[in-house]
């Protein structure tokens, strides 16, 4: 069954139906088009087709609406207004030639498309009163009558890449006919001719104007690109001056990086609708949300508008929130909790939205995310019946925690996903791939190799979205950079320097240090004499059949084995009482598991019963009420617990004597955390040294990195000062 009507869906796009009327129809002498938008992209795509056309008439809308409102505005009354209607167009072919992505093709298609309206090859033509909805190609051969009746095509495509389904990632749903019927092409050629008549002409003069008004033009100096790239990377922080901000309440200083950042997310809100905010911690980020609330407040139609904005805030930063707002006096403000955002009312009448601790709404799963996704996603709407989208700050020193996924969502807060306004405009498609890629680099055997690939993803993500919504400054950036440390300086800022860690060497009396010594020997060695770990290893020793359900079994098994094993060292670390809990919590959480295992049953023993429970069993089963046979009894948990409980407690648990022998020594017995100081430790030949660093214990006078294994032969060095 065929069909005249045809989306953009598989092969059934504009473009094809256009093409077909184009190579089908040689003598076509009349092409007469109505669209509401008129793109480069989409004259381009089907200019190889109308060089054997003679006659080419084309009438496209404008936005007759904000012309309007405008007029509205200012208490006029709205008439047919062609210096309006030419502006209009002026201004959306410059933002059309400004905003393509660019590429060789584009810039030739555009250039074309000015050519074709300076050589009269095109007539083009605006309308003034009417916003056109409305879309005409109208296709008329020579000899145009009801034996030649040409064709013409309606619908909702409108002259773009999009409308005429030539880029599958940006193709609209289109819904169009296709007519041949004689009556229907003049109907359409007659509206066309009355709407013409209305219309006013684009004269080639508005064109060349709007070409040398771009980066089209030929007529630009080295010196001239070179101011125009400061402009357009920089904005509005080229004119910064350290007067400007006069508004600072008492005891906060001017501090040159934070008025760039003022700035930049300025500009960033402006371009974008949102940015992250995303400088280290203590460099001032709510200082700077709050100035640029302040200064959006008084720059977004201010007086005839008052802008109201809506801050989301961990409940544990809510009263710094609040004690900020009130020092910096800003207006309109509304501060809320992260799960009260539902109970927020009249959505659309707040313009911006600060979102502080933001990376807690990563997850588009969570109802949080999608009662504030909704929220952000509301328009606002004025006094004067106009519409506009929200302004998203997100504030957050970690934007990234886990997957690609993670920015996509927060970004999704402030930017369509599949039309957004960064270089990279079909995100959604963007961050699709880049997930794949992540799951892939996950599911490698080798370590290195998954982050190295992990790497390059998060890599490119950062250059090609992030680096263009991000302002993100570190301590180490700001030192490095000239005026940000003479501004400093100056103002008397200064961070303290992190020094490298260095270890705070422990003395021992002999029976704690041989104690010491068995404990994380005990705990540290990876064969079976030591603690096995084997209660975070069960998925290790499933049946193959069970465990092919688990990707990585082993691996996931022993890193659970070496975090277990981590978290004991730094119990011993801490104190003899923190190791002592850690133990009993230990041993109760493996009793639990036993306990578990006990309550299924068995067919048969793991361990042989008692002459006395087995003779007790089977003179039971013996019974004459008792037809079946029922297994043996098992042991009871604590008897498959003993050799587990004997090599722990001897291992690990201190004596009397231990402690004794200690205290009598004049040694300390509770051992402290390791810490990065420069204080240096009394000698004494007597006693020997034990090294503790962040991330591994060694028995000699240089700490490793890993846990090492200990015996009780091992060399113990003398006792130095650090």
């Amino acid at each position: 069954m065929s069909t005249r009507f045809f989306t953009n869906v598989g092969e059934q796009t504009l473009f094809r139906k256009l093409k077909g009327v184009f190579e089908n129809n040689p003598d076509l002498q009349w092409l007469d088009a109505v669209v509401g938008y008129l793109r480069a992209s989409g004259y381009f795509a089907i200019r190889p087709y109308l060089e054997q056309i003679p006659q080419i008439r084309i009438l496209v809308g404008i936005n007759v609406d904000a012309i309007m409102a405008d007029y509205h505005k200012r208490g006029l009354l709205f008439l047919a207004d062609p210096t309006k209607a030419l502006e209009e167009f002026k201004t959306e072919l410059r933002k059309d030639i400004q905003t393509a992505a660019y590429s060789r093709e584009v810039e030739a298609g555009v250039l074309q498309f000015v050519d074709d309206v300076l050589t009269k090859r095109i007539e083009l033509r605006a309308h003034p009163t009417k916003r056109l909805h409305a879309k005409l190609y109208i296709f008329r051969p020579k000899g145009f009558n009801e034996h030649k009746p040409g064709a013409v095509i309606t619908g909702s495509s409108n002259l773009t890449a999009a409308g005429l389904g030539t880029n599958e990632e940006v193709s609209n749903y289109e819904f169009n006919v296709l007519l041949h019927d004689y009556d229907d092409v003049k109907f359409a050629t007659e509206e066309f001719e009355r709407l013409g008549a209305e219309s006013v002409p684009i004269l080639p003069k508005a064109l060349t104007e709007v070409r040398d008004s771009t980066y089209l033009t030929t007529d630009v100096t080295p010196h001239d690109l070179y101011w125009k790239l400061l402009t357009e990377y920089f904005g509005a922080s080229i004119e910064y001056d350290p007067n400007a901000v006069t508004d600072l309440p008492d005891g906060f200083k001017r501090l040159a990086y934070q008025i760039d950042a003022v700035n930049s997310g300025y500009r960033l809100l402006e371009k974008h609708n949102g940015f992250f905010l995303a400088d280290v911690v203590g460099l001032g980020k709510t200082v700077i949300a709050v100035l640029i609330a302040k200064k959006f407040y008084f720059h977004n139609g201010f007086p005839s508008h008052r802008s109201n904005t809506l801050i989301v805030v961990p409940p544990a930063l809510e009263d710094n929130w609040e004690w900020t707002k009130e020092k910096f006096r800003l207006d309109n403000v509304k501060i809320i909790t992260n799960g009260s955002i539902h109970k927020v009312r009249h959505p659309e009448k707040y313009d911006l939205v600060i979102v502080d601790e933001a990376h807690k709404f990563r997850n588009d799963t969570a109802e949080a995310f999608d009662d504030l996704q909704r929220f952000c996603k509301t328009p606002v709407r004025r006094s004067d019946g106009s519409t506009a989208p929200k302004k998203v700050i997100l504030v957050s020193a970690t934007p990234l925690n886990n997957k690609p996924a993670d920015l996509a969502n927060q970004i999704a807060l402030f930017q369509d996903l599949r039309d957004s306004t960064l270089t990279v405009a079909n995100l959604r498609h963007f961050f699709a791939l880049r997930e794949q890629e992540y799951r892939d680099a996950k599911r490698q055997p080798d370590i290195e190799t998954a982050r190295r690939q992990v790497k390059a993803i998060y890599e490119r993500i950062r250059t090609e979205v992030i680096s263009e919504v991000t302002i993100r400054r570190t301590r180490k950036d700001l030192v490095e950079n000239d005026p940000y440390k003479q501004d400093l300086m100056e103002q008397g800022v200064i961070f303290p320097k992190v020094e490298k860690p260095r270890a705070i060497y422990y003395p021992l009396a002999p029976a704690l240090e041989a104690l010491y010594d068995r404990t994380v020997l005990q705990l540290t060695r990876t064969d079976d004499a030591g603690l096995t770990y084997n209660r975070y290893r069960a998925i290790q020793f499933l049946k193959p059949e069970k465990k092919q359900k688990y990707q990585n079994a082993d691996r996931i098994s022993a890193q659970l084995a070496f975090i277990m094993r981590t978290l004991l060292v730094k119990r011993l670390d801490s104190s003899f009482h923190a190791f002592r809990q850690s133990l009993h919590r230990f041993r109760d959480a493996t009793r639990i598991m036993l306990e578990m295992f006990d309550k299924k049953p068995s067919t048969s023993p793991l361990t042989s019963t008692s002459p006395s429970s087995s003779s007790k069993a089977a003179k039971k089963n013996s019974s004459p009420r008792s037809n079946t046979a029922k297994p043996p009894t098992r042991p009871s948990p604590s008897a498959r617990r003993t050799t587990l409980s004997r090599a722990l407690w001897m291992a690990c648990a201190p004596t009397t004597t231990n402690l004794s022998s200690c205290a009598t020594s004049g040694t300390p017995c509770r051992m402290t955390r390791s810490s990065m100081c420069s204080s240096n430790t009394s000698s004494a030949n007597s006693s020997a040294t034990r090294s503790i660093t962040a991330t591994g214990w060694s028995s000699s006078r240089k700490p490793r990195t890993q846990p090492s294994t200990f015996t009780n032969d091992s060399p113990k060095p003398a006792m130095t000062a650090s």
